[in-house]
């Protein structure tokens, strides 16, 4: 990641007075962190800007993505928070501090291993505490992403270290923000260090069961799709897979059987309110034999994250189980 690299992909997103901005603060950065070197070799500036291109990814506003440029000069080089605020104003150090702060309460997380799950949980409360401003958080995600991108560098030690508590206390706080795809890249990118062998052995099964079971799944999202369009529901429908390490979770729970899981795959199915989604469930109950003991309703009882759909598996003529996911 290269500062115009960052530019261009900043470019569609935000007005030019913003990228001026943006331009200035990596300047300063660099300057900043000149001579300083990741473990990769690379030197340290490609950190700092490949999170501000997470942050752009995640429609971040300019202030935030101009603090993740920064946000390691005031802990890692001599710049100081007046200078950013007399430099970039008062909400991006206000930024730049909280994330500092957030890596001070971090840093008494010695050993992971040792703490309970309720202590995990109030560590993931601890730091958005801290940082006051849900950015700030954010922010630190992005941070903690790109280091487990770039684990590999780091020595055995630290890299069982940093992926447990990635796993323990930052996938967690991804989820409590309702962040699930960032939850579900910390989720892998963590396990696949804590246990490589098992993760290599889910995501072959994985791929071997999805190979198999591809086109009867497309057979089914296109009779869907044909049905909802009739009814004239409003709707967007899109797929996910399960994750390796949700995969693991699952599996512990049956057994280590694979044919247990039914929710490998899951076809999604947004509409615009809530009546929709329960005439979508009734009409793919129609189109199908459900399975009764795994209708779920987390509209009425929401998950404690605040996640609120409807899941049903259902069997369909060609014996194909197939999870939906309405919401």
């Amino acid at each position: 990641m290269r500062k115009q690299d960052l530019l261009r992909n900043a470019k569609d997103y935000y007005d030019e007075p913003a990228l001026l901005e943006l331009e200035h603060a990596i300047d300063f950065a660099t300057q900043k962190h000149t001579g300083q070197k990741r473990r990769s070799g690379e030197n340290y500036i490609i950190h700092p800007l490949q999170v501000a291109d997470i942050l752009i990814d995640w429609g971040m506003d300019i202030d935030t993505v101009i603090a993740g440029v920064l946000h390691d000069t005031v802990e890692d080089t001599e710049a100081t928070l007046t200078e950013i605020e007399s430099l970039f104003g008062r909400d991006v150090a206000f930024l730049v501090d909280g994330v500092t702060k957030v890596s001070q309460a971090r840093a008494g997380m010695r050993d992971i291993s040792s703490y309970l799950p309720q202590t995990k949980d109030n560590l993931s409360k601890l730091l958005i505490a801290v940082g006051q401003d849900i950015r700030v958080v954010i922010i630190k995600l992005a941070d903690r992403l790109h280091n487990l991108q770039t684990l590999s560098f780091m020595p055995k030690d630290k890299q069982l270290k940093i992926a447990r508590e990635s796993l323990e206390v930052f996938a967690p706080l991804a989820d409590r923000l309702g962040m699930g795809r960032v939850r579900m890249q910390i989720e892998e990118l963590a396990f696949s260090y804590i246990d490589p062998k098992e993760f290599n052995c889910l995501r072959k099964a994985l791929k071997d069961r999805l190979g198999k079971s591809h086109r009867k799944l497309s057979k089914v999202r296109k009779e869907v799709m044909m049905i909802l369009e009739h009814e004239g529901i409003q709707f967007e429908m899109d797929g996910r897979v399960k994750s390796i390490y949700s995969l693991h979770k699952k599996l512990r729970k049956v057994d280590n059987n694979i044919d247990d899981i039914y929710d490998l795959i899951a076809l999604r199915i947004i509409v615009s309110d809530k009546e929709s989604c329960y005439r979508v469930l009734g009409i793919l109950h129609t189109l199908y034999q459900p399975m009764i003991n795994r209708i779920k309703d987390y509209i009425a009882v929401p998950k404690p994250n605040g996640y609120q759909s409807l899941h049903t598996t259902v069997i369909t003529p060609s014996e194909q189980i197939v999870e939906f996911q309405i919401r």
